[in-house]
């Protein structure tokens, strides 16, 4: 069976619940705070719980974010392959979380930084398996180890090549165009949101952003945008499919990206369609936006069982 690989951050979310942002210098009460897992973690969890194999091919540092991210991951029955980055600890992201469940967010770096080519080699990617990849690794240090492992994953026999999958982030947009081209060159998979895919292609219609974005693929496999409870454009064997979302009443909309990221990609090493996969991963992240923290990410069971109520 196909594994998902991921070379991103894994980090701890510090989740504060606030009843809005302060004005610049000024203050403002939590609610509320926790502690959890956040940033690859939660697609790995995601995956997990769907099904797949998954590995986390990211650094993990040491120190108490770090001893709580192996925790959340081996709980879950991921393997984190890299060894640990001695005397650094993984970093923060400080979330501030408003009742409308817009999220705002404030970024640490840590140990998860620390990358290399041969950390990354610890996850033995095959032929067939499927390897993740975070717009926000494309800095700076973690960018030139990155792309030199993306650039020499391995084909198979067959000519079969192990898929990349990238979630480009908002922050995509702003890169130097020679390190677009070099990462769209390896990309096989696009999952983004309908702004992310927009500042690509410039068009904020999801059916034809989907297909613009394929375009832009060397090797395109899947394209995928998505549109909140709208739910997704499929780009997949030349042709762009709508699947329609399940609309919830969002409590906390953080991870639900990443959930569907995750969904649809174990659903896929279950041998689902990028469509089938999709539908399955807009129900799973329907789900997540229920609730709050890793509790509401879904099992296989919950998600199937949503599905065959709506249907």
């Amino acid at each position: 069976m196909a594994r998902l690989i991921h070379t991103a951050q894994a980090l701890v979310d510090l989740v504060c619940d606030v009843p809005g942002l302060p004005p610049r210098g000024g203050n403002v009460m939590a609610a509320g705070v926790t502690r959890q897992p956040g940033g690859a973690a939660i697609i790995l969890i995601a995956a997990a719980r769907s099904g797949a194999t998954a590995v986390h091919a990211g650094s993990v540092g040491s120190g108490i974010n770090a001893d709580l991210i192996r925790h959340a991951l081996h709980s879950e029955g991921v393997e984190v392959t890299s060894p640990p980055v001695e005397q650094l600890d993984t970093g923060v992201c400080v979330v501030l979380l408003e009742p409308t469940a817009e999220r705002t967010f404030v970024t640490t770096w840590g140990a998860e930084r620390q990358v290399s080519v041969g950390s990354f080699d610890t996850s033995a990617p095959q032929p067939g398996d499927l390897v993740c990849v975070s717009g926000y690794s494309l800095v700076e240090p973690t960018l030139t180890p990155l792309l030199a492992w993306l650039e020499g994953l391995p084909i198979g026999d067959g000519g079969q090549r192990v898929d990349v999958v990238l979630d480009p982030g908002a922050i995509f947009a702003e890169l130097p165009p020679e390190v677009v081209s070099r990462v769209l060159a390896v990309t096989t998979v696009w999952t983004s949101n309908m702004d992310e895919a927009a500042a690509l292609v410039g068009t904020d219609e999801m059916d034809r952003a989907a297909g613009l974005v394929a375009g832009r693929l060397s090797r395109p496999r899947a394209v995928v945008v998505r549109d909140g409870d709208q739910g997704c454009a499929v780009w997949h064997g030349s042709r762009t499919e709508v699947i329609p979302g399940f609309p919830q009443r969002a409590v906390d909309t953080n991870g639900a990206g990443d959930t569907h990221t995750g969904a649809m990609v174990a659903a896929v090493t279950r041998g689902l369609s990028w469509a089938d996969a999709a539908r399955y991963a807009n129900a799973a992240a329907g789900l997540k936006v229920t609730g709050k923290g890793l509790g509401s990410i879904p099992h296989r069971e919950a998600v199937e069982e949503f599905l065959r109520l709506a249907d």
